[in-house]
């Protein structure tokens, strides 16, 4: 599963030793301080985003590691024109004092990048110092989003984000970072804390994209079955496990049972009906 998301980036400067060392360990050829430019990124956090999901801690972790090294680009446009900086390290941070949603604390992944001062991107540095280009989306890739009510994956589960059940709030965990592919400067921040957006690309090949589909479809019943019984005046907690362990045609055979009118009578089990009371032979067996 693909991902992007946005922060932000922090005006920098030049880099000292230490700074320089790492950097160099990138180049191709031995940089001087002079030559370079180096600015500050807040990646992404594990807030609980407009999307109703967030990167698990774990994720964040895993996702610092595999951003050194990758280029900034602009808009997620993947183009060698397009590179303009390179991330040289990273740093998971704990905001002191911060919560999440979820009730953990607070944590993003802080980058440094740098880029070659150059003629051609004096003007990029300048609206990176005067704040104009700030926000950064980041491209990467994750094993799947689990719910946080019952820990399934929260395609083919019966909660829903946003939605509370008996207390707890239902969102997407984002876990098991793959890849990072590149980071990006956007113009509209979506991460509430530190202006992020994320998408998802379409990258899946044609059996994944039909199973997507199935466990879209498998959802959408599980849930038709747990209002319907609702509706019948079941207990929700009730429905949803007797939805979550049932297959895809056990949940339309319940729910063309709880659907059916109130009252309406099921089919009889001896059917009479037309003109069968002239059916020779019929009653035979009851005759004296």
């Amino acid at each position: 599963m693909n991902v992007t998301k946005q922060a932000g980036a922090a005006a920098g400067g030049t880099p000292g030793a230490e700074e320089l060392a790492a950097i160099n360990a990138l180049a191709r050829e031995p940089l001087e301080a002079e030559q370079v430019y180096t600015f500050a990124i807040r990646l992404c956090d594990n807030q609980i985003d407009r999307d109703g999901e967030r990167f698990a801690p774990r994720t964040l972790e895993e996702l610092a590691h595999l951003f050194v090294g990758k280029a900034g680009i602009f808009d997620h446009r993947w183009s060698a024109r397009e590179q303009s900086a390179r991330i040289y390290r990273t740093q998971v941070v704990e905001e002191e004092g911060a919560l999440t949603q979820a009730g953990d604390p607070c944590r993003y992944v802080k980058a440094w990048a740098y880029m070659v001062r150059t003629p051609g991107n004096q003007d990029l540095i300048a609206e990176i110092q005067g704040g104009i280009k700030r926000e950064v989306s980041v491209g990467c890739a994750v094993e799947q989003v689990l719910c946080s009510v019952c820990g399934e994956p929260l395609e083919s589960c019966p909660h829903r984000k946003g939605e509370v059940y008996q207390g707890k709030l239902c969102w997407g965990e984002l876990v098991g970072a793959t890849d990072a592919y590149e980071w990006s400067f956007v113009a509209v921040p979506a991460q509430r804390s530190a202006g992020v957006m994320k998408g998802f690309r379409e990258e899946k090949s044609a059996l994944e994209e039909e199973a997507a589909l199935g466990r879209r479809w498998l959802k959408e019943l599980r849930e038709q079955v747990v209002a319907l019984g609702v509706a019948e005046g079941r207990e929700r907690p009730e429905m949803e496990r007797l939805a979550g362990r049932c297959g895809g045609q056990e949940l339309l055979t319940l729910k063309t049972l709880l659907d059916r009118p109130w009252g309406a009578p099921a089919k009889p089990q001896l059917p009479y009906g037309g003109n069968e009371e002239n059916v020779p032979g019929r009653d035979g067996a009851f005759l004296i």
